[in-house]
């Protein structure tokens, strides 16, 4: 952490705290400063959710732990604001479904990658792919840096976890045939849209919750997780977090938004 002061009483704290978390990883080469701007973006949407876990998530955080419970091959691809703010998170959850992790980049560097690796390493990874030679692989139809991904991963996984990512990487995934599960705070990207499963969240909140989902699902049979992912409705459940968010806005609209301040 920086050597910047928050008060614990500052009515922002948090957001602060994972604000400096960011900054602070910039400067360990684990976050591109383009990612400073995504975290800004995602600050935005959560304040519209009211900086909370709505409860059709709660459905949609069920489901994709079921979807991961229920993989062969599953992979959490990670980038350098995940690694940053859930990197604890990410190893905990692919020790709990027996994952791979990988290291996927838009902005990508072989600086960035082992930045990432020894962050996730730190946290107790094993195993951290897709770093230099490792990317052997690419994504048809994708011209980014992302395209580039282990054959020991994400190229052969079968249920992928995105946190923080792309449109362009998630149809590119599906049309490879791969279950994409996407942590999304933005209901209208095309992430969201194209992803077989969206969780729109903060990713802070929502890894801990995937944890404790996944944990409960365990004792439960095949049969009965794969009813669970079988019952949820992407496309409908995008729609409650947008129509949430708009009653949400009509309501403070209605209400008043002004803030008081003592005399």
């Amino acid at each position: 952490m920086s050597e910047v002061f928050i008060p614990p009483t500052h009515p922002r704290y948090e957001s602060l705290v994972l604000r400096e978390r960011i900054v602070e990883a910039l400067r360990h080469n684990v976050v591109a400063l383009q990612g400073l701007i995504a975290h800004g973006r995602g600050e935005c949407f959560d304040y519209l959710l009211g900086e909370q876990t709505i409860e059709p998530t709660l459905y949609a955080l069920r489901a994709a732990a079921a979807a991961l419970l229920l993989a062969k091959r599953p992979v959490i691809s990670v980038n350098g604001n995940t690694a940053a703010l859930v990197g604890k998170e990410v190893v905990e959850l692919a020790r709990e479904v027996d994952a791979k992790i990988e290291v996927n980049l838009f902005y990508r560097s072989r600086k960035r990658e082992e930045a990432i690796a020894k962050l996730l390493r730190s946290y107790g990874a094993v195993e951290v792919l897709g770093v230099g030679e490792d990317a052997d692989t690419t994504i048809p139809e994708l011209y980014s840096e992302r395209r580039r991904v282990s054959s020991r991963g994400i190229y052969v996984a079968d249920v992928v976890l995105l946190a923080l990512e792309d449109g362009d990487r998630t149809e590119a995934l599906r049309k490879l045939g791969k279950f994409v599960i996407a942590i999304d705070i933005n209901p209208l990207s095309r992430t969201s849209r194209c992803a077989n499963i969206t969780i729109v969240d903060n990713v802070v909140r929502a890894m801990p919750k995937l944890i404790q989902f996944v944990q409960e699902l365990k004792r439960l049979p095949p049969s009965e997780l794969r009813e669970i992912v079988r019952n949820f409705d992407n496309e409908k459940y995008l729609r409650e977090c947008v129509e949430y968010i708009a009653r949400r806005l009509i309501e403070l609209a209605r209400s008043g938004i002004t803030i008081s301040f003592p005399k």
